[in-house]
């Protein structure tokens, strides 16, 4: 069985048992456990149920191995170069996103 879901400006294809790292959202300190509500498709083999957009009443839950301050972890650095050609100008800056690293648990439908 997998899911797709919609989390930030993302969509993932999630099965049970996998870990996904997922863009930062506003949890409480002592949280075990997300609930993810934008489901956008569910397949479990047989049938394969699409929303408009979302489907009614299915959610995945995923978990935290820690808490979530634990949980999280940094990307790749980035160096985004701005450059003007005429002005002898040129800036590079950094730029490292930061993600929650949780385990999926359960999808419901």
């Amino acid at each position: 069985m997998y899911a797709i879901i919609e989390q930030g400006s993302k969509q993932y294809k999630v099965s049970e048992g996998e870990s996904l790292d997922i863009e930062l959202t506003d949890v409480a300190p002592e949280a075990k456990t997300l609930e993810l509500n934008k489901v956008l498709m569910v397949s479990d083999g047989k049938e394969v149920k699409i929303g408009k957009p979302y489907i009614e009443g299915a959610k995945v839950s995923a978990s935290f191995k820690t808490n979530p301050s634990e949980s999280v972890i940094k990307g790749q650095k980035l160096y985004p170069t701005h450059f003007r050609r005429r002005k002898s100008s040129h800036k590079r800056v950094g730029h490292r996103q930061k993600y929650f690293r949780v385990t999926i648990d359960k999808i419901a439908v």
